[in-house]
């Protein structure tokens, strides 16, 4: 690549792969050396160590880093700081656009693992539906270093991005990391059903109902003595408190 290209000035589209990618890497990945980072860096044309930059630039437009202690390189741009606020004004919007830039260049097999006869209409919803879960997915567990922020649990296999505001409660939400918690599965079935929620403070609530399941089986047990204690924290994307009223 040449001194030209790494110069130039960041375009809008290379700012919202790069961002996107950022929402799906934790933030101990945000290096040059990532797979991740390396390919991404030669779609949109800059440099691995450029790109690993502006993540991490990224990682100090996010308050869950700053309140930590983090600060990111603290070089961000406006460009980046107008990305971050598009994003947060429109995650499906901007999740599809991302996908339509990758299209022809990422290895997407989405579209062709679809056998059944849809229409061209439906078949791009299902599509996009199934693209923006796998966003979600990636975003909200990378947020959470792939633990379950009430049990623990680090098997990626049994855990899963739930969302606090149900998926067909919030269409403007349902992209939204901040809208999303690492659970294990059973975790997962007790927060659906309202066994167990979690307060705007972070802190989990068992409900009456579950209070009710005293069996002494060590599952229940490890639900009800979950009780007041408070979720492990996410590295990125704090759970938003208004979404946990």
């Amino acid at each position: 690549m040449s001194d030209n290209q790494v110069s130039q000035k960041w375009t809008e589209i290379q700012l919202k792969l790069a961002f996107y990618l950022y929402c799906q890497l934790p933030f101990g990945k945000l290096h040059a050396k990532n797979p991740d980072v390396i390919k991404m860096a030669k779609i949109i044309g800059r440099t691995q160590n450029a790109l690993a930059m502006k993540l991490v630039n990224f990682a100090s437009l996010d308050p869950a880093i700053t309140d930590s202690g983090r600060k990111g390189l603290g070089n961000a741009s406006n460009a980046d700081h107008e990305i971050w606020e598009k994003f947060h004004a429109n995650w499906e919007l901007l999740t599809e656009e991302c996908e339509g830039l990758l299209e022809n260049k990422a290895d997407d097999n989405i579209e062709k693992q679809d056998d059944i006869g849809y229409s061209g209409e439906t078949r791009q919803s299902i599509v996009n539906t199934r693209i923006g879960q796998s966003f979600f997915r990636k975003s909200v567990l990378s947020s959470y270093q792939y633990i379950c922020c009430m049990s623990g649990v680090s098997i990626p296999e049994l855990l899963i991005a739930s969302h606090i505001i149900p998926w067909s409660n919030s269409k403007e939400n349902r992209l939204n990391p901040a809208n999303g918690l690492c659970l294990s599965s059973i975790h997962d079935k007790a927060f659906d059903l309202g066994l167990i929620t979690v307060n705007p403070d972070c802190v989990i609530i068992v409900s009456k109902k579950m209070k009710e399941y005293k069996n002494n089986v060590p599952q229940t047990e490890l639900l009800l003595a979950l009780d007041g204690k408070s979720i492990i924290l996410p590295e990125k994307f704090h759970p938003d408190k208004d979404f946990l009223l």
